[in-house]
């Protein structure tokens, strides 16, 4: 009798505290689209756009509406007509804030929309001078579309013609430079890095993709959830790694190598971050992981990192989060951190920074991007091509024990001889390295040590390596 009582209770505190909540939109502006839907995009969908459940549908008396189930709590949301590039506005066509609610107030809310952003002219930027937009249509090969891509150059950029800088890659770019484009308020990535510049900073070049709207959780994870999508994120960071990056190292004067390059991103965008460097280590040696939706696919992510070893990487990886973002969020963080620095990554290396008034939101990330950025970034690694200016090399190999593929990593961006020899002395193999990385396919040798041997100005570098 007593079980039954406990269950009766249970149900009717879960009654009280999750509800359906009908929202209603009363009025929307003259001219919008006749043809256009309007989508509402919010905490309790995981910020979808686009999706055909996320339609306030037309009724009969003139007005739209949509019952969303099951929530709880303060819930955050906005509404859009299918995409980022056109959120709700205010009157005159400026940015508005998220709408929040609190779902104690009742099971019935009427809204209405003031204006629209895309349609009034009424730009409201506020990106600085040193942003501008590469492309509008930048292709994607890897998933046959294209994005616009965004980029911030240092302060001194234009005037200083022989510097070279690090390079962050950054998602969600309608939210890193520009409140006019962004659906929750801007990072202020370009003020904060030039600011920290004309306090002395080297300075870092940002690249910036847009995210694809109705793709972008698909493009966010690797690992499908049943529920949200994904299972596009390995096409989507090959994307940055084989076509974008190139490209930018190519057209730009960068410092190319991975103790130079950074990738960040918040909540799907700190997911894919988390599996960019923990995947090409020797791409991105940075990592600026905010509110990752580890959630998403938790098992795998874990899987993911401790299967690698990062012993001889570079990575240096900064984790963020608000303690009451979600009741994993934190737990969630400190495993793959362990995970990190279990797998080989230096304790000192990896940062874990907590916040009680942190929130899943542009201002928090917004205002703890600085303190990210100067712990990635310390210093930038200077590279040359000028054997005579370079006196140290630094010679990095993973995975060890390798199966297939063995990654070598230099600080020297020229071209230098090398020779892989076994137990025996026996030259096994003879090869050159170019521009600092090289990737050595191991898929038909022998199991055993082995040798790698680097002659660099009348020193012999040796590092060994197993092949199991």
């Amino acid at each position: 009798m007593k079980m039954w009582i406990v269950l009766v209770f249970v149900l009717v505190a879960f009654r009280l505290s999750a509800l359906d909540l009908t929202i209603t939109l009363t009025s929307i502006p003259a001219n919008t689209p006749v043809n256009d839907q309007i989508y509402i995009s919010g905490s309790f969908n995981n910020w979808s756009v686009g999706s055909p459940s996320a339609i306030m549908a037309f009724q009969t008396n003139g007005t739209r509406r949509i019952v969303i189930q099951n929530v709880s709590g303060t819930i955050e949301f906005k509404f859009n007509r299918g995409n980022w590039d056109t959120p709700e506005g205010t009157a005159s066509g400026g940015f508005r804030p998220n709408r929040t609610y609190n779902t104690a107030n009742g099971a019935n809310l009427n809204l209405t929309i003031e204006g629209w952003e895309d349609l009034t002219g009424n730009n409201g930027s506020t990106a600085n001078a040193n942003v501008f937009i590469l492309s509008n249509n930048f292709s994607i090969p890897q998933l046959n579309r294209t994005r616009k891509i965004w980029m911030y150059l240092p302060n001194d950029y234009q005037t200083a013609p022989q510097k070279r800088y690090p390079v962050i890659y950054m998602h969600d770019a309608q939210n890193i430079f520009d409140q006019a484009t962004s659906f929750s308020g801007e990072w202020q990535v370009d003020e904060t890095l030039s600011l920290l510049q004309t306090q002395g900073n080297y300075g870092a070049i940002v690249v910036g993709i847009d995210n694809g709207g109705s793709t972008r959780i698909d493009e966010y994870s690797p690992w499908i959830n049943t529920q949200y999508g994904g299972g596009q994120g390995d096409e989507y960071v090959s994307f940055l790694v084989n076509t974008l990056k190139p490209y930018i190292d190519q057209n730009y004067r960068t410092l190319v190598t991975a103790p130079n390059t950074g990738i960040i991103g918040s909540s799907m965008g700190g997911l894919i971050s988390l599996y960019a460097v923990s995947e090409y280590p020797s791409v991105f040696g940075k990592g600026g992981i905010f509110s990752p939706s580890i959630w998403f696919a938790r098992n795998s992510v874990q899987s993911q990192i401790t299967s690698k070893n990062y012993t001889n990487t570079p990575l240096r990886l900064y984790f963020l989060g608000g303690t009451n973002e979600s009741t994993s969020m934190v737990s969630d963080m400190q495993n793959a951190r362990n995970a990190f620095v279990g797998s080989g990554v230096q304790g000192t290396s990896v940062s874990l920074v907590t916040h009680q008034d942190g929130a899943h939101s542009e201002w928090y990330w917004r205002r703890e991007f600085g303190a990210a950025y100067q712990f990635l970034f310390p210093a930038p690694v200077q590279e040359t091509n000028d054997l005579n200016e370079l006196s140290v090399l630094e010679l990095n190999i993973f995975p060890n024990p390798v199966l297939e593929e063995l990654n070598i990593q230099s600080n020297f961006e020229g071209k230098l001889a090398f020779s892989v020899t076994n137990l025996d002395g026996r030259t096994i193999h003879n090869g050159e390295m170019i521009g600092g990385n090289l990737k050595l396919n191991l898929n038909h040798w022998a199991s055993g040590s082995y040798f790698l041997n680097i002659n660099f100005k009348g020193q012999n570098l040796v590092r060994k390596f197993q092949v199991p």
